[in-house]
């Protein structure tokens, strides 16, 4: 087993345990080589060696390997924030459309932390829900077909999890399961479907092939959201 073949070490997950434990700007400054050659320069080689299967289930996916496009950002907004730690324990490698005007849209992701490693499809409506995809695309098209949301549910249930947000008085309040009806859709902020596996699970030839599958599983319900007729 060459090196190449693993997409993830054990160092990646030592590095994200670490940070949790010494969350502060001096610590990631002395750790920020470290950071780069365990975090990102694997979550790079990673999209590289997805991205022609990731083209062939959408030729519109934004590949050009950017923060915000491809990664999320390690460091965290604090301004609004009780917990003014400076940085994410976790980083997440996302494959979307390219939106028109900065609205939200939905994504295939995959998500590393110290204690699990996570694959599937989230949609958010930002802070602008009217704008949002979510809103524009999702919402009518769900209220048209109420049963397509119930058909991905026996599709897939078995080896996913589901879970979506609503409002309630100011703050998102997490609802366990699948949306299927329309009052859920009326109220929805967020639908996140995903599987979890343990970080070991990254440090094997067989992990790029799961990642793909769950993807090409997931892609119908991204398609259903988030892409206009």
């Amino acid at each position: 087993m060459t090196a190449a073949s693993v997409p993830f070490g054990k160092e990646t997950f030592r590095f994200f345990r670490d940070l949790a434990g010494n969350n502060r700007k001096v610590w990631m400054d002395e750790n920020r080589e470290r950071y780069q050659a365990s975090v990102v320069r694997p979550l790079r080689r990673f999209l590289e060696g997805l991205a022609p299967d990731m083209l062939r289930l959408d030729s519109e996916f934004d590949l050009r390997g950017k923060t915000g496009a491809n990664f999320s950002r390690i460091n965290r907004d604090i301004r609004f924030r009780k917990d003014k730690t400076p940085y994410q324990a976790q980083m997440y490698l996302k494959f979307q459309r390219h939106s028109t005007a900065h609205r939200e849209t939905g994504q295939l992701y995959l998500g590393l932390s110290a204690a699990v490693v996570t694959v599937g499809f989230r949609i958010y409506s930002g802070s602008k829900r009217r704008e949002s995809v979510l809103a524009t695309v999702a919402c009518p098209r769900a209220a048209a077909r109420p049963e397509w949301v119930v058909q991905q549910k026996r599709r897939l249930c078995r080896r996913y999890e589901s879970y979506w947000y609503s409002m309630v008085k100011g703050t998102w309040t997490k609802r366990p399961g699948w949306p299927t009806v329309a009052e859920d859709w009326a109220k929805i902020q967020a639908w996140i479907v995903r599987r979890k596996m343990k970080p070991a699970a990254a440090t094997t030839p067989s992990f790029r092939g799961e990642v793909l599958k769950t993807f090409e599983e997931l892609y119908p319900i991204l398609k259903f959201t988030c892409i206009p007729d």
